[in-house]
């Protein structure tokens, strides 16, 4: 027995038998009527990966925690539980926590030593402080809303990883209220600032250099393959870009980069590629064409001049393509015609006046977003994109849609039509969102 589910029922007691199934990997027992689980249940679960306790009525969780060695996901909000043991340190794969709503006063500084953790779920507790120890995380993504906290240690700066902490709901008086509701990124800058300040007071710095950012970015990338060089500033590609050539994915988003080092050429690995927000102007042709592996593309909003049919032709394995924003980048738009692969193409913001009917030939397309442009009208032919999941025509000058649009129902789950003086559908209907769009237009065709 390898997972057991048996969410949404009455169970009080998990049943003794549990105990010896050493090859259980999930359990869910959500939504029941547990009370306490006994010590000793969690040493022989060594295999288990899962286990969700949410929405129960515990009060504790066992010190023999520690003994889930292989636990990546532990989900015991609303609960009544009033503190987490340090033995938690021993869920050493556990990348996902969540222990919303519960009656936590405080919790370990323990759980700073798990180096996988990624997501951890505090809100609604009636937290008073986040320790220090727990700055040493790597987490993305952080929930302490709702609980007591009046401030926050200066350490949470250095969580450079994070992309989104939650702080609303807390009688913060050492953070002012637009730090707070602000962008992450800012709140731990100024924590930054406050710990170098402290710590200049005490002879030393640590306001990290762009060096230690990208050494910091290399590290990450060893595990996750994923390198992340965005927001640094910088005007020219970094040398660990083509240093490490097992990464798969290459973020340069948001510098004021103009070119693309012919070096780059070597990374045979890179399937990911993001260039958005820099200053590109050239289609840097030699070093695209040359990564055989590449599926996604973002080159959106750079100064691109034109690119050609020729520049895309070597691209034939390109799944994801972003040109947004560059208008004067695609003369003449049905060129992308040239990438028979591509699922996903963004095409906002660039001056279109009509719909490239080249685009009809991309058959594979699940994703096109077309909108911000001054299209007028939508080709029949639309109904060929047989496979497409999401289309995007907002805020154009779309007076009127084909009924062959209908036919692309049921695949079709998101068709966002906001921004256009569209005269033949009433506002009503509008409203009632894709499903109904659908129908309507489905229901003008001509009987066959």
């Amino acid at each position: 027995m390898h997972c057991v589910q048996a969410s949404n029922n009455t169970i009080s007691r998990i049943p003794d038998a549990l105990a010896g199934c050493s090859k259980l990997s999930k359990l869910d027992l959500e939504g029941n009527k547990l009370v306490t689980i006994s010590e000793n249940m969690f040493p022989s679960w060594t295999m288990l990966t899962e286990l969700n306790l949410a929405r129960n009525l515990l009060t504790t969780t066992p010190d023999s925690i520690g003994a889930l060695h292989k636990l990546i996901r532990l989900d015991m909000h609303q609960n009544k539980i009033t503190s987490i043991p340090p033995s938690i340190k021993g869920c050493s794969s556990l990348a996902e926590l969540y222990m919303g709503n519960n009656l936590l006063s405080s919790i370990p500084a323990d759980i700073g030593t798990l180096s996988k953790l990624g997501i951890l779920d505090l809100h609604s507790n009636q937290l008073k402080e986040y320790p220090v120890g727990a700055c040493n995380l790597k987490l993305s993504f952080l929930d302490l809303s709702n609980n007591s906290l009046s401030g926050l240690p200066a350490e949470l700066g250095k969580m450079t990883t994070l992309r989104k902490l939650l702080l609303s709901g807390n009688p913060m008086r050492t953070l002012r209220s637009s730090l707070v509701s602000g962008p992450t990124t800012a709140l731990l800058k100024y924590l930054r600032s406050r710990l170098s300040s402290d710590e200049e007071g005490s002879g030393s710095t640590s306001t990290p250099t762009k060096d230690d950012q990208i050494a910091a970015a290399r590290q990450l990338s060893l595990s996750s393959k994923e390198l992340d060089l965005s927001g640094l500033g910088v005007t020219s590609v970094p040398a660990v870009a083509w240093e490490t050539n097992d990464v798969v994915k290459l973020d340069l988003s948001k510098n004021s980069i103009e070119d693309l080092p012919n070096e780059l050429s070597i990374c045979s690995s890179l399937q990911s590629l993001v260039l958005s927000n820099n200053k590109i102007k050239r289609w840097p042709h030699t070093v695209i064409s040359s990564l055989t592996s590449l599926s996604s593309l973002k080159l959106d909003n750079n100064p691109l001049a034109e690119i050609s049919f020729t520049d895309l032709v070597s691209l034939a394995k390109l799944e994801v393509l972003d040109l947004s924003g560059n208008a004067s980048a695609l003369p003449e738009p049905s060129a992308v015609s040239a990438l028979p692969q591509l699922q996903e193409l963004y095409l906002r913001r660039m001056k279109l006046h009509e719909f490239p009917n080249g685009l009809l030939d991309l058959k594979q397309l699940r994703i096109l977003d077309l909108s911000q442009n001054n299209l007028t009208t939508v080709p029949e032919g639309i109904k060929n994109f047989t496979v497409l999941i999401e289309l995007d025509l907002s805020d154009n000058n779309i007076t009127a849609l084909p009924a062959e649009l209908g036919l692309l129902e049921p695949n079709l789950q998101v068709l966002k039509l906001d921004g256009n003086p569209l005269r033949s559908i009433r506002r009503t209907l509008l409203e009632r969102g894709t499903k109904a769009i659908l129908k309507y237009l489905k229901e003008k065709l001509p009987a066959q």
